[in-house]
């Protein structure tokens, strides 16, 4: 894969908060996966009750349906979505 193509995938950032319930995080990904996005860097923390997780995902399918799809999960309890590009004109 050439590195050209690569940029032409949008990148997005994703935060949601889940409710700690057994195989939640693993129903999320798989709801990623399904949605035709690909997990580039994840990571997570954990408080008593919930789970917080921070995705940046590469994909060319619109992020609202994946962020309408995640919000039906009943473990969720919310979902932020940012561009990578604004994240990128915000930091540089």
């Amino acid at each position: 894969m050439s590195p050209q193509a690569e940029c032409s995938t949008p990148s997005y950032n994703l935060n949601c908060r889940m409710h700690m319930e057994a195989a939640a995080l693993e129903r999320l990904c798989q709801v990623v996966r399904v949605r035709g996005f690909r997990i580039s860097e994840m990571s997570m923390s954990s408080g008593s009750e919930h789970l917080d997780i921070a995705l940046t995902l590469e994909g060319s399918r619109p992020i609202a349906m994946l962020k309408a799809q995640l919000e039906k999960l009943h473990t969720v309890a919310e979902v932020l979505v940012q561009p990578q590009s604004a994240v990128r004109s915000a930091l540089g």
